[in-house]
């Protein structure tokens, strides 16, 4: 079997909530007194183009929020929507233990939007875990679109076979499985640092022996 070397990581579910799901847009429904529907139903039609980088998030929230004038402002929902990414400190903690080994090129492969992606990335450090970021709103395709995965292997010169992908959503892993790339979906710490021991990464130094 080909050497697994390489790791890609969903960000949000697995070592971070969640940037701005639908528990956090109903949240914000419920914070700021929108309308649910309406709010969702613009969100859709914006979502797209905001985690692929062709709208800014001053954009977004000119038409899912601000078309009307509201009791708010713009940097108030900014801030709500900035707190809602949190550490999911298990999975921070084992993240930072495989990075420390120095043994497995580490990337993040996710769906987000440019401006909450940098706040996460600059809030909880990642640059400390990952030597590249292939998030949709630098490359400009979205999860599960065969297309990011493509771009994360031409990039990083890596054969499917060598490359693990960890998410925890099924639809999300299942182009990266037909393309040859190893996939793992996560449900928790204990499951994924077994499931990464099978394919030969861990941070035990005896793992590579």
């Amino acid at each position: 079997m080909t050497e697994v070397s390489t790791t890609f990581w969903d960000n949000g579910g697995v070592i971070l909530t969640n940037g701005w799901d639908r528990r956090s847009r109903q949240c914000a429904v419920e914070t700021f007194h929108l309308d649910f529907a309406d709010f969702e139903d613009r969100h859709e039609l914006m979502l797209n183009a905001f985690e692929c980088g062709k709208a800014s998030l001053n954009e977004y929230l000119q038409r899912t929020v601000f078309y009307r004038d509201r009791p708010f402002s713009i940097d108030d929902f900014k801030r709500f929507m900035f707190e809602q990414s949190q550490p999911l400190a298990e999975g921070l903690e084992f993240l930072g233990e495989l990075a420390r080994t120095r043994r497995y090129m580490m990337a993040a492969l996710n769906n987000e939007s440019l401006e909450i992606n940098e706040y996460r990335i600059r809030t909880f450090r990642l640059r400390e875990y990952f030597s590249a970021f292939f998030s949709s709103c630098y490359l400009g395709v979205r999860k599960p679109d065969r297309g990011i995965y493509s771009l994360a292997l031409k990039i990083t010169q890596r054969e499917p076979g060598e490359c693990v992908l960890i998410d925890d959503r099924g639809l999300n892993l299942e182009c990266a499985r037909e393309m040859g790339m190893h996939t793992i979906r996560f449900v928790n710490v204990a499951q994924l640092r077994g499931e990464l021991a099978q394919l030969g990464i861990g941070t035990d130094r005896s793992q590579r022996s």
